[in-house]
């Protein structure tokens, strides 16, 4: 592993980490459902962070696969893609019935 390399995976976890860290200190301050499920889909993003780095090291816990794909490797971008598509919905609508 060169210097690059390490660097990569540092800033990813740096940003992750900060990323997750004020996700969850925002989720302690508000109870408003779109914030939340935005909340959730930045902690899925730091999961997934996680999991990348952990597979590019061999090490996954998960022997589950369809075909040759491992499921968490299609769950993890899915997931927290549909908590902001979840998040972005509750607003439209908040925003719909308003006017």
């Amino acid at each position: 592993m060169d210097a690059g390399e390490v660097l990569f995976i540092v800033s990813c976890l740096t940003t992750g980490a900060l990323l997750a860290f004020f996700a969850i200190w925002l989720w302690s301050r508000t109870r408003d459902i779109a914030w939340m499920l935005m909340v959730i889909g930045a902690i899925a993003a730091y999961v997934e962070t996680v999991y990348s780095i952990l597979a590019r090291f061999g090490i996954t816990g998960s022997q589950l696969s369809i075909g040759s794909v491992p499921v968490a490797i299609i769950l993890l971008p899915n997931l927290r893609t549909t908590f902001f598509i979840a998040a972005f919905v509750v607003m439209v609508i908040r925003k719909h019935r308003r006017h």
